[in-house]
C-alpha cells in the first residue's frame, strides 16, 4: 500500500465497503458522541468520516487529535448506520473504522478556525492566508479560477489564437498608471519596469507578422486598491488580431466570454447576443458607461414637462442654460411617500440638496407630492405617459448639465433598483459599450484633451481626419474613437480598441491634443518607428481574469478569488512584502536611500 494513501478523502463510495484503505488529510472536525469519536478527514478532494471507539486499538491516540492536525489513518470501509447518512457529501454513505493512526503534522493553536465560514478581519485572513485557503468556500473559488482559465485557454486555441509570452522586465511606460520599477545591477542608475500590460508588445507581435495572439498575462500597476481592482498585480486575457474591424474583434471574443459564463454559471441565464450600446446612450439611459442591465430602470429626458412650469427651480435651470436638462428616473412600485422620502434622505446623504419626486396613488391619478402640485395635472400626466408610469409607481428627477449630474443619476438609478428589488440577480447581462468620444474639453486648461485611449483609431476615413482643422473644436469634440468595453452586471471586464497603426494619423491625433511631434517622438518613438515600417490594421482587448472569476463565484471582492492577495495598502502580510533590504544589496545596485522624515 502507498506510504500515505490508497484513496483520497473524496473517493470512497458504496462499492468500497469492506475494503481496507489508507487515507491522509487534515482533521477538519472532531466530535465525541458518548465515547465514540467521529473525525471528518479532509484533503483537497473532499471529506470522509472516520470513526474510532474504545474497541479500536487507535482509540487512545485518536483522543489526542486536535483540529487541523495532519494524520494518516488505516481502516475498513463500512456503511454508515441508518439515519446518519449525509446526502450532501459524495462520501456520505460510508465511513472508515480506524485501525491505525499516524500523526504526520501536529498543529499549534489556530489564529483562525478552518471549519465553518465565519468572517474574520482582513488582516488576519491575509496574514494566515494558507489557513484561509483551507476553508471550503475559498478553496472552491480558487479551483473555479483554475477551471475558468483552462476553459478560456481551450476556447482561444479552438478559435485560432496562438499563445505567446511577453517580457516581464521591460521599459517604463510614460503614460497610464504608476510603474513598479526594478533597479538594474549591471546598468547603474537605470531601471526596468514591470509591465502595466503587454500593450506595446502585443502590437509589435502584429507588426512582426503573427496574426492572432493571446496570453493569460500578469499586469503590474502601482495604484490604490478597490473592491474590483487588486493592488499590485492582476491577470487579464490579453489578445490582439491583425486585419480586423471592430466587428471582427466582437465576433472572436464574444463566443469565448459567453461560452465561459455559460459553462460556469450554474444555470444562470447569460445574454445570448451582447447588445451594442453607444457611450452617449449608456450615460443617458443608465447614468453610467458600465451599466447594470439587470436593472430595468431606463432614464429619460423630460425637460419639456418642466420648461416654463410652476416648479421654478427646474424651470429657471432650463431657462438659464440651453445645455441644461431634466432627467426622470422611474421607480415602478415605489409609489408611496415613505419610499420617496427615504430616497430624498439618501440623496442628501450623498451631498445633494435632495431628490425631487412625483408618485401616483389610488384616487390621485394626477400625481402626488410637491412637484406634482407645482407643475399641475397636465404636465404630470405628460411625464406619466412618457415614462409608462401608473398608479403605484413613482418618478424621481435630476436637473442641470448632464455631464455634471450624471455621476449622481447613475447611483440613484442603482439605489432605486436595489431598494425596490427590481434587479434580476440570478443572471449575467452583458453589453458592448461603443462609440467613445475621441476627445473632451479640458475646462481647467481650456484645451482639447484625449478622452479615453490616445492610441485608438479615430472613426473617420484617414484623409478626412488628416484634413481636420485643429481649431474647429465642435468638429473635434464630435469625433468618435474605435474603442469598446465589455460590461457584465455593471462591472467593466475590459477595454479594447482598433489601434492607431498609421504614424501620420497618430501624429495628427496627438497634435490636436496639444502634443508636439518632438514629445511624441520622445515618449513613443520606438512604437512610432515600428508602425512606420509596415504595420497591419490591428485591434484587441484584454478582459480581466480576476473580475470574470469574481462574477462567476458570486463575490464582491477580488480578494476572494486570488490565491495570495495584498491588503489595501499593497502589503503582503504573509510574506512580509515590501521589505527592507541589506546595505550590501543596495550597494550592489548603486542605490542610496533618502527616506521621508517621520
Amino acid at each position: 500500500m502507498h506510504r500515505y494513501r490508497s484513496h483520497t478523502c473524496g473517493a470512497l463510495r458504496d462499492s468500497d465497503i469492506g475494503k481496507t484503505v489508507r487515507l491522509s488529510g487534515w482533521c477538519h472536525r472532531i466530535r465525541d458522541h458518548g465515547g465514540v469519536l467521529f473525525i471528518d478527514l479532509r484533503d483537497h478532494y473532499g471529506l470522509t468520516q472516520v470513526v474510532a471507539d474504545p474497541d479500536s486499538k487507535a482509540f487512545k491516540l485518536a483522543e489526542t487529535l486536535r483540529s487541523e492536525w495532519v494524520v494518516r489513518i488505516d481502516g475498513k470501509v463500512r456503511r454508515r448506520p441508518g439515519g446518519t447518512e449525509n446526502p450532501e457529501l459524495p462520501t456520505g454513505q460510508v465511513e472508515v473504522y480506524i485501525d491505525e493512526i499516524e500523526i504526520l503534522g501536529p498543529a499549534a493553536e489556530l489564529p483562525m478556525p478552518v471549519f465553518g465560514e465565519q468572517d474574520y478581519p482582513e488582516e488576519i485572513r491575509l496574514k494566515y492566508r494558507f489557513l484561509d485557503l483551507r476553508r471550503d468556500h475559498l478553496h472552491a473559488n480558487i479551483m473555479l479560477r483554475g477551471k475558468v482559465i483552462d476553459s478560456i485557454r481551450r476556447r482561444m486555441k479552438e478559435s485560432g489564437f496562438f499563445e505567446f509570452q511577453t517580457p516581464i522586465l521591460t521599459a517604463s511606460s510614460p503614460e497610464g498608471a504608476r510603474d513598479y520599477l526594478v533597479p538594474s545591477r549591471l546598468h547603474p542608475g537605470k531601471f526596468y519596469a514591470l509591465p502595466q500590460a503587454p500593450q506595446q508588445f502585443k502590437q509589435l507581435i502584429m507588426i512582426a507578422g503573427f496574426d492572432r495572439y493571446f496570453q493569460i498575462a500578469p499586469c503590474f500597476r502601482d495604484e490604490d486598491a478597490r473592491a474590483d481592482r487588486s493592488p499590485g498585480e492582476f491577470y487579464q486575457l490579453d489578445l490582439e488580431m491583425s486585419f480586423v474591424t471592430q466587428q471582427d474583434v466582437f465576433d472572436a471574443v464574444e463566443p469565448v466570454i459567453r461560452g465561459v459564463f455559460e459553462e460556469f454559471s450554474n444555470g444562470k441565464p447569460v445574454t445570448p447576443k451582447f447588445p451594442l450600446i453607444p457611450y452617449a446612450d449608456a450615460l443617458r439611459k443608465y447614468g453610467s458607461d458600465k451599466p447594470d442591465l439587470r436593472n430595468p430602470i431606463v432614464m429619460q429626458d423630460v425637460s419639456e414637462a418642466f420648461r416654463g412650469s410652476g416648479f421654478k427651480i427646474f424651470a429657471n435651470i432650463l431657462n438659464a442654460d440651453p445645455t441644461a436638462q431634466v432627467w426622470a428616473i422611474p421607480a415602478p412600485k415605489g409609489g408611496n411617500r415613505a419610499f420617496c422620502d427615504r430616497m430624498n434622505s439618501w440623496a442628501q446623504g450623498e451631498g445633494q440638496p435632495g431628490l425631487g419626486y412625483i408618485f401616483w396613488r389610488e384616487g390621485e391619478e394626477s400625481g402626488a407630492g410637491p412637484l406634482a402640485k407645482n407643475i399641475g395635472p397636465e404636465r404630470t400626466k405628460q411625464i406619466a405617459d412618457q415614462m409608462g408610469l401608473k398608479v403605484g409607481d413613482a418618478c424621481f428627477f435630476v436637473a442641470g448639465k448632464p455631464k455634471d449630474f450624471v455621476k449622481f443619476a447613475g447611483p440613484a438609478r442603482a439605489r432605486i433598483g436595489e431598494e425596490l428589488g427590481l434587479i434580476a440577480m440570478d443572471r449575467f447581462e452583458f453589453c458592448w459599450i461603443v462609440d467613445f468620444p475621441m476627445y473632451e474639453w479640458n475646462e481647467e486648461e481650456k484645451k482639447i484633451d484625449f478622452s479615453h485611449n490616445p492610441f485608438s483609431m479615430p472613426n473617420l476615413p484617414v484623409e478626412e481626419f488628416l484634413a481636420l482643422d485643429a481649431k474647429d473644436n465642435d468638429k473635434l469634440l464630435s469625433i468618435k474613437a474605435i474603442q469598446y468595453d465589455i460590461v457584465c452586471n455593471g462591472v467593466e471586464l475590459s477595454s479594447g480598441a482598433i489601434r492607431n497603426h498609421r504614424p501620420e494619423v497618430m501624429k495628427k491625433a496627438f497634435a490636436i491634443a496639444g502634443y508636439s511631434e518632438d514629445v511624441l517622438e520622445t515618449k513613443f518613438g520606438g512604437m512610432l518607428h515600428a508602425l512606420s515600417l509596415g504595420a497591419p490594421p490591428h485591434g484587441g482587448i484584454a478582459p480581466g481574469i480576476d473580475r470574470i472569476v469574481m462574477l462567476l463565484a458570486g463575490e464582491e471582492n477580488l480578494r476572494e478569488v486570488v490565491l495570495f492577495p495584498m491588503n489595501q495598502r499593497a502589503e503582503d502580510l504573509l510574506m512580509g512584502a515590501p521589505s527592507e533590504v541589506t546595505p550590501k544589496q543596495l550597494k550592489e545596485l548603486h542605490i542610496r536611500l533618502d527616506l521621508p522624515k517621520k
